[in-house]
């Protein structure tokens, strides 16, 4: 990945946490500058029920917490969830809904990317 992101990984303000999100959500407070979740297919189509807590009332008001004032939680699907937008709202956030393509060319699947920020 550094290749492409002009080495962000070895920024001292980054770290990566691998292993369960909603764990290193959960306790957090005002830690985050941003969340980016790229689990499943996205709120709507989800492959493993374990994740359905990310996208619910509770899981969205643990990453609004979780953010600094003015953060940002991004969160990627394999498609459109037209309860998604609503529900992130209701959680507190500002949400910008995305549309992009799977490729660069502007070709592919469209897939929707969820930028909400907190206040």
């Amino acid at each position: 990945m550094a290749h492409i992101f002009e080495h962000c990984l070895e920024d001292p303000r980054v770290t990566l946490f691998e292993g369960d999100v909603a764990r290193a959500i959960a306790p957090a407070r005002g830690r985050y500058d941003a969340i980016l979740l790229d689990v499943d297919n996205g709120p709507g189509g989800l492959n493993r029920a374990a994740n359905d807590d990310l996208y619910s009332a509770a899981g969205l008001a643990a990453a609004r917490r979780a953010l600094a004032p003015g953060g940002c939680l991004a969160v990627w699907s394999g498609g459109r969830e037209d309860s998604f937008t609503p529900r992130l709202r209701r959680a507190g956030f500002r949400v910008a809904e995305h549309p992009v393509r799977a490729r660069r060319s502007g070709r592919g699947a469209r897939h929707l990317i969820w930028l909400a920020t907190a206040p």
